[in-house]
C-alpha cells in the first residue's frame, strides 16, 4: 500500500524471516467477511513488483525513537521518517527452556513438530485456542491427551453448546483424503530443498496462516486414526523429566477407556506432565498452543511507550503508538480508541491483514495532511475458519463478550449438520455463531450492523421452517 502510494520514496521492510508472508485467493464473502490463504512467499518477488522496496533481512536490535533510527542484528542502521512495527507475538510457553515443550505458531514450529510426532505414541497438548482445536482434529495414530483450563474445548471461539456439537467429529473415523500441499517452501539456499536448521524458539517466524496444517502429514506411530482424551477445566502444574519421576515414587495413568477410569502406567515415558486435578501422564512431548504475547521487547527498552494490559502497544484509531511518526499494526498492537460496540480486537490473521493496510492508509493520509476515517472492518467483529472441517463465523459479541448478564441466547442446532447460536440484547442482535453451511452469514451481519428492532420475530428469527433471508433482504 505505502509502496504504491509514494513511489519515489524508499521504503524499507526489515524482517527476521528469508521469506515474506503474502496474501492469496482472497474472496471478500460479505460486507466485513473475508476469506483468503497465506502463503510464504520469496521477499524478491515483492521487490520485483514495487522496485521502491527494498527488504531487508535481519533482526531488529534497537529502536532510537528520539533519533528515528534502527539499528538491526547485522550492525546496520536505518534513519526512518516514519515507522509502523508489525512484529506480531510470540506464542507463550508453559515452562521456557523445556526440550520436551513445543510451542507452536510459525511454520517453522509446524514442521519440527512434525517432526516429533512421526516418532511420537502419546503427546499432551495444552490450550484451548485455535491452533490447539486444529492439531487435536488432524492429529491421527497418536494418543492425545488435551488439558484445557476452561469446560469446554475452543473457549476463545465458541460456548459449551457449540464444543457439545463438535465433539463427535473427534471420535469419528477420518476419511483419509490426500490433500496437495498448498505451502510453497523456499530455503535460503534457493530453490533445491536443503535440511533446515530447526528453528530456536527465541527466533520468530511469521505466524501461522489459517490452513497451516494442509499438507502436513500429522501422524503418529500407531494405526488408528483419533484417540483423543480431554481433561478439563486444569492446567499444567509441573513438567518431570524421566528420572525425576521415578525418584517422585507417584503413578502415572494408561489413556483413559470410555468405559472405566485410567490405569497405573506400566510404560516409563520421557518426560510427565502433572495437571492441576493430581493425574499424572507420561507422553512423549507436550505442545504448548496457550496463545500468544506482543512481541514488544526488541522495542521497549530506551522508548517510552504506553503498553496496553495485554503487553501490547497502544495505538489510538489512527494505529498511531504513543511516540511520534511510530505506528503499530497486528498481534503487536493493543487497540486502546473506543470500539464499536459489536467489535473487538482478537489476534488473528484477519483482523492482522485489516490492521496493516489501515495503518499504511493512516501513514499515507498524515504524511499529505489529510484526513481520514475509521476503516469499514472496525464495525463489526467478523471472521471466517474452519474447525473439525466445518465452516465456522463467527460475528459481533459472539460470546456475549463484555455484555454481562443482560443478554439472551437463541440457539438452533441439527446434529451432524449446523449449530447457529445468536446473542441478543434489549431485542438487538449483538453476536451469533454459525457452523456448518447455514447461508446466514450476510444476513445476520446486517442485521447486526444496523441495530433492527427484532422483538416482534421472537423465537421465530431461528425457525428453520421461516426463510429470514427474505425478511431482511
Amino acid at each position: 500500500k505505502l509502496a504504491m502510494e509514494f513511489p519515489s520514496e524508499d521504503i524499507f521492510l526489515i524482517t527476521a524471516s528469508p521469506v515474506i508472508k503474502a496474501v492469496t485467493n482472497f474472496k471478500q464473502v460479505s460486507k466485513t467477511l473475508e476469506e483468503f490463504d497465506v502463503e510464504e512467499q520469496p521477499s524478491s518477488l515483492l521487490e520485483k513488483r514495487y522496485p521502491n522496496i527494498k527488504v531487508i533481512q535481519s533482526g531488529v536490535k534497537q529502536l532510537k525513537s528520539d533519533e528515528h533510527k534502527i539499528f538491526t542484528e547485522d550492525g546496520e542502521e536505518y534513519t526512518y521518517e516514519k515507522l509502523c512495527l508489525c512484529a506480531g507475538a510470540k506464542p507463550k510457553l508453559i515452562f521456557e527452556g523445556n526440550p520436551y515443550v513445543l510451542g507452536i505458531r510459525d511454520t517453522d514450529s509446524a514442521q519440527a513438530f512434525q517432526k516429533n510426532l512421526a516418532q511420537s505414541e502419546r503427546i499432551v497438548v495444552v490450550g484451548n485456542g485455535g491452533i490447539a482445536l486444529e492439531l487435536v482434529y488432524e492429529i491421527q495414530g497418536c494418543e492425545v491427551i488435551w488439558a484445557i483450563k476452561d469446560k469446554a474445548i475452543g473457549n476463545t471461539f465458541f460456548d459449551a453448546g457449540a464444543a457439545e456439537f463438535l465433539i463427535p467429529k473427534l471420535t469419528a473415523e477420518k476419511q483419509e483424503t490426500p490433500i496437495e500441499c498448498k505451502r510453497t517452501k523456499y530455503t535460503m539456499e534457493g530453490s533445491e530443498e536443503k535440511e533446515r536448521p530447526t528453528a530456536a524458539p527465541d527466533k520468530l517466524g511469521g505466524a501461522l496462516g489459517p490452513d497451516w496444517h494442509e499438507g502436513l502429514y500429522l501422524k503418529g506411530t500407531k494405526e488408528f486414526s483419533h484417540k483423543v482424551h480431554i481433561e478439563i477445566l486444569c492446567e499444567v502444574k509441573k513438567i518431570h523429566l524421566q528420572q525425576e519421576f521415578i525418584q517422585l515414587q507417584r503413578t502415572s495413568l494408561t489413556f483413559p477407556k470410555e468405559e472405566k477410569n485410567a490405569e497405573p502406567d506400566e510404560v516409563l515415558w520421557p518426560v510427565y506432565v502433572e495437571l492441576t486435578n493430581g493425574k499424572i501422564y507420561g507422553c512423549d512431548f507436550i505442545v504448548s498452543a496457550t496463545g500468544v504475547v506482543p512481541n514488544v521487547k526488541p522495542f521497549l527498552d530506551g522508548n517510552n511507550f504506553a503498553v496496553g494490559e495485554d503487553g501490547g502497544l497502544k495505538v489510538d484509531k489512527h494505529m498511531h503508538t504513543s511516540l511520534p511518526d511510530i505506528y503499530a499494526a497486528g498481534d503487536i498492537c493493543t487497540a486502546s480508541w473506543e470500539p464499536s460496540p459489536v467489535w473487538h480486537q482478537m489476534r488473528l490473521w484477519t483482523q492482522a491483514r485489516q490492521m496493516g493496510w489501515y495503518a499504511a492508509k493512516c501513514m499515507v493520509a498524515d504524511t499529505l495532511g489529510e484526513s481520514i476515517d475509521m476503516d469499514f472492518s472496525f464495525e463489526l467483529f467478523a471472521h471466517v475458519t474452519k474447525f473439525f472441517n466445518y465452516k465456522v463465523v463467527v460475528l459481533g459479541k459472539y460470546n456475549a463478550q463484555g455484555l454481562g448478564l443482560d443478554h439472551e441466547l437463541m440457539l438452533r442446532c441439527t446434529k451432524g449438520q449446523e449449530y447457529v447460536k445468536v446473542v441478543m440484547q434489549n431485542g438487538r442482535m449483538m453476536g451469533a455463531v454459525l457452523i456448518g453451511e447455514t447461508d446466514l452469514e450476510e444476513t445476520f451481519e446486517n442485521l447486526i450492523l444496523n441495530q433492527m428492532d427484532l422483538s416482534a420475530y421472537g423465537e421465530d428469527l431461528l425457525n428453520p421452517d421461516i426463510d429470514i433471508e427474505d425478511y431482511f433482504d
